[in-house]
């Protein structure tokens, strides 16, 4: 009779992880042992309109927070337009809690390398794009030797493996500045802009980098495609449910014995996550928690048997995003956690626009005066009043990210608000740090 603890170890599924652990996995000559740049042979061989049909039966959905079908994604950009096509792989890990990109390119750079120029084949790009966060030091050392070791063994540059395909790779360091994780601010910083979003229609399907037709992928979303060309798109959607296919890194962090990544089939639930995780810490119970990092509605202990696919989340109120799986106890305070992610998107918004601007400067002073004691019931009002001009009416998806956990702290925890209020909870903040909260 299998053990529950058994039965809980079988829900991991190592696949973008299965190198991580083997030594020198970043160096060329292990991944080749390790089936490397086997999925690019195999892929040459099929036609590129195959290759994104491919993609599109394997259910693959982006791995960056939209959950946006791959395939779909590729099918869109123009073909005999006469204009270059480019890939960009938004390596702009910014969002709190998420840390599951920086190890795929740390341990795995070729799998990116090759997933990278398959996509370039498929949509018919001679030129791809790493864009890498500006503090990712190490992981952007790691990637530019790989590409380097790469153009060593005609895998870029010019008509490689005797194919005939030509593909250049070019690993980029932002500045560090989280609106670059939006998509067309990444385009835009990549071309030397200041990166701030762009107003679309028109997409970056059709006017992408330097006005040209170029799809935007995330890094896990791009790791994920040679072990589709391997494997097939049954294989995929053998993991997963049946609209969320395939396997996911769960950036577990917080309360739990054992933080880290853990690769499950889509569809997992937080209880399973967290006895993989070794449990909660001594002491600690589940109090709220994140699906996708701060920019997702908070979740509850009741909701540990959620599904965590795209669908599930969505329908416990919440979003999958990015699975940065942030855990917090009864130890812990939902209003003083949602401040300090408040000032997170007040410090990292462009300003480009006024709801987001202006709305995030003000509802950090109103958290600072609730939590330095001088809170009034009137605040609740004002802070959902303000949420309710930022969601839906800021530039880009920062604005919305930033309203999440401000409006499901206040719906699940409006008593630990109260509290400070009246007074049954000390000031967490000192009024030294209140000037200018009124």
């Amino acid at each position: 009779m299998t053990s529950p603890r058994r039965e809980v170890l079988e829900k991991l599924t190592p696949v973008l992880t299965k190198r991580w652990l083997s030594p020198d996995a970043w160096d060329i000559d292990v991944y080749e042992r390790l089936d490397g740049y086997a999925a690019l042979r195999k892929a040459l061989d099929v036609h590129p309109d195959d290759l994104i049909q491919l993609i599109k039966d394997s259910g693959l959905r982006g791995r960056g927070g939209a959950g946006f079908p791959t395939g779909l994604k590729w099918g869109f950009i123009p073909q005999g337009d006469g204009k270059p096509h480019y890939l960009v792989i938004n390596a702009d890990e910014g969002e709190p809690g998420t840390c599951k990109d920086l190890p795929l390119m740390t341990h795995d750079p070729h799998a990116l390398i090759e997933g990278a120029i398959i996509a370039s084949y498929a949509i018919r790009a001679e030129r791809a794009y790493i864009y890498i966060r500006g503090e990712a030091v190490h992981a952007a050392r790691r990637l530019r030797n790989a590409v380097d070791q790469a153009y060593a063994r005609g895998y870029l540059g010019r008509n490689i493996l005797g194919s005939g395909l030509n593909v250049d790779l070019v690993v980029h360091s932002g500045a560090g500045a989280y609106i670059c994780g939006e998509e067309t601010a990444l385009l835009d910083s990549l071309e030397g802009f200041r990166g701030q979003p762009r107003l679309r229609p028109p997409f970056p399907a059709t006017h992408g980098l330097y006005a040209s037709p170029t799809v935007v992928n995330n890094v896990g979303t791009i790791t994920s495609v040679p072990y589709i060309v391997l494997g097939g798109a049954a294989w995929w959607k053998s993991m997963g449910t049946e609209k969320s296919a395939g396997p996911m890194i769960y950036s577990l962090s917080g309360r739990i014995a054992n933080p880290g990544q853990y690769e499950c089939g889509l569809g997992i639930t937080l209880r399973e996550l967290i006895e993989l995780a070794g449990g909660m810490l001594p002491g600690h119970e589940l109090k709220f928690w994140t699906p996708g990092g701060s920019s997702t509605p908070l979740l509850t202990a009741e909701h540990l048997d959620v599904p965590l696919d795209f669908e599930g989340v969505a329908g416990a109120g919440s979003i999958l995003g990015t699975t940065a799986t942030q855990i917090f106890s009864d130890q812990d305070c939902p209003v003083y956690a949602t401040y300090r992610w408040l000032e997170f998107y007040h410090h990292e918004s462009c300003g480009k626009c006024t709801p987001c601007r202006e709305g995030n400067y003000w509802m950090t002073r109103v958290f600072r005066r609730i939590l330095s004691g001088e809170g009034t019931y009137a605040d609740l009002d004002t802070l959902l009043d303000t949420c309710d001009n930022v969601l839906g009416r800021s530039f880009c998806g920062l604005g919305d990210g930033a309203t999440s956990s401000v409006t499901s702290s206040l719906k699940y925890f409006k008593q630990d608000y109260l509290d400070y209020i009246e007074g049954r909870k000390a000031p967490r903040l000192s009024s030294k740090q209140l000037v200018g909260a009124h």
